[in-house]
């Protein structure tokens, strides 16, 4: 015995092969199969693209508003300089670097005054790193796009001249004690003359050490390039908000009574490349000396940290629990279309009046 069931069709009042001819129009699921959406992509013309482009959306769930930008942003990143071009040996005296000394029979430090470039793409991190075979040279590394995306145009920036920088003294801050070498811990921003619908970006960094007084100072300078067609939309510091003001000590018991307010660290990414060491030079199994006074620690941003598009404008110095350490200023750009551009230009905002 058996008992049949119509599904999906018009079944009132039907015979048999009228119900069949319904349900063509009111038809039944009766069973389902999930496919990835990716594999309707086969066939298409660069759909290796459009595969790395939906599962980017899928794994990080951009805004659909921003998707575009955050795709364009979406390239390989890599470290400046180079592992390759890391000097491993003992420099030449007629190449001696400055040095710094923070208690009195210690090490020196000494420091790498090279200037880093991007090649004039944009920044997305920073780092501080002990290079040299006896890791006991401080340089500045960056983090950049290894291309340049199509919706950014970029083009170096002369305008910006470090040299007419005022130099602060509340900002001198110890490492250890007050009577050795000191660290400049004003921020590094862009301050010179800007063209109309552009803003400037960080594409160089490097260390400057100067003699102020009767002590060293370290100096962070950075080098900007122009992106055209765009405006900063928002602006942040990676970590605490908080200039600093404060003497060594003072910054020393600040810092670890606010160790426990700070949030917990991120987990470490791991960054799937068949590339040699793709996070940069491997670290050495016993920690150098130096590392009691420098945190290496980076300071980065990727499509994990949303909107998925930040780029570095700034820079600073930081000397937390006795270390010297780095802070970026992080910004989103808003780029706008020629259209935009256009329409802008054709009718501009009337000056704001202020009233007497």
């Amino acid at each position: 015995m058996s008992i049949s069931i119509r599904r999906g069709g018009v079944d009132i009042g039907q015979s048999h092969n009228q119900w069949l001819s319904t349900i063509s129009e009111s038809p039944n699921v009766i069973s389902m199969s999930f496919v990835p959406i990716t594999s309707l992509l086969s066939g298409v013309r660069g759909n290796g693209f459009l595969n790395h482009a939906v599962n980017l959306y899928l794994r990080y769930k951009p805004q659909i508003e921003e998707l575009q930008q955050f795709l364009e942003f979406q390239l390989p990143r890599q470290w400046a300089p180079v592992y390759g071009d890391l000097p491993l040996t003992l420099r030449p005296r007629k190449q001696a670097s400055p040095t710094l000394r923070f208690t009195l029979m210690g090490p020196k430090l000494y420091v790498n005054t090279m200037q880093v470039d991007s090649g004039n793409r944009p920044v997305t991190g920073m780092r501080l790193y002990l290079e040299g075979k006896r890791s006991d040279h401080l340089a500045i590394h960056l983090q950049h796009l290894s291309t340049l995306p199509n919706i950014v145009q970029l083009s170096n920036d002369q305008s910006y001249e470090h040299i007419n920088e005022p130099v602060e003294q509340p900002y001198f801050e110890p490492v250890n004690w007050s009577i050795f070498s000191h660290v400049y811990t004003a921020p590094v921003q862009y301050n010179g003359s800007q063209i109309d619908d552009s803003t400037s970006i960080v594409t160089k960094a490097w260390f400057e050490v100067k003699l102020v007084g009767m002590k060293k100072v370290l100096f962070l300078r950075l080098g900007f390039s122009m992106v055209t067609s765009a405006s900063t939309r928002r602006s942040e510091w990676d970590g605490p908000s908080t200039l600093s003001r404060k003497s060594g000590v003072f910054s020393m018991i600040s810092t670890r009574l606010s160790a426990r307010l700070n949030p917990p660290e991120k987990p470490v990414k791991v960054d799937v490349n068949s590339a040699v060491f793709p996070g940069g030079p491997p670290s050495l199994q016993r920690a150098p000396k130096m590392s009691n006074f420098v945190d290496t620690k980076e300071t980065v941003r990727g499509p994990e940290d949303p909107p998925g598009y930040w780029v570095v404008t700034g820079a600073k110095l930081c000397v937390e629990n006795g270390k010297i350490s780095v802070k970026a200023k992080y910004s989103l750009l808003t780029i706008m279309s020629e259209e935009t551009m256009m329409l802008m230009r054709e009718n501009p905002q009337p000056p704001t009046r202020h009233r007497k």
